[in-house]
């Protein structure tokens, strides 16, 4: 399964929109500063995703949620 998913940071009022694959451990890599431009604050929270069978559609639909 891969994923289209929504954090929110409050810290800094931002959102971020990414697809991976595990959804569970992408939040923590956001939440651990593994990130480029996530590690600027550690209060990121899932507020949506969307389940996809291919990266294909997971990568189009964040662009399109992007635009």
């Amino acid at each position: 399964m891969y994923y289209t998913y929504i954090i929110y940071s409050k810290t800094i009022n931002k959102y971020y929109i990414g697809s991976c694959q595990d959804i569970e451990h992408r939040l923590q890599d956001h939440l651990n500063s593994r990130s480029k431009y996530t590690k600027i604050t550690k209060d990121w929270e899932l507020k949506y995703f969307e389940t996809f069978l291919t990266r294909s559609e997971a990568c189009q639909r964040e662009l399109q949620i992007k635009k």
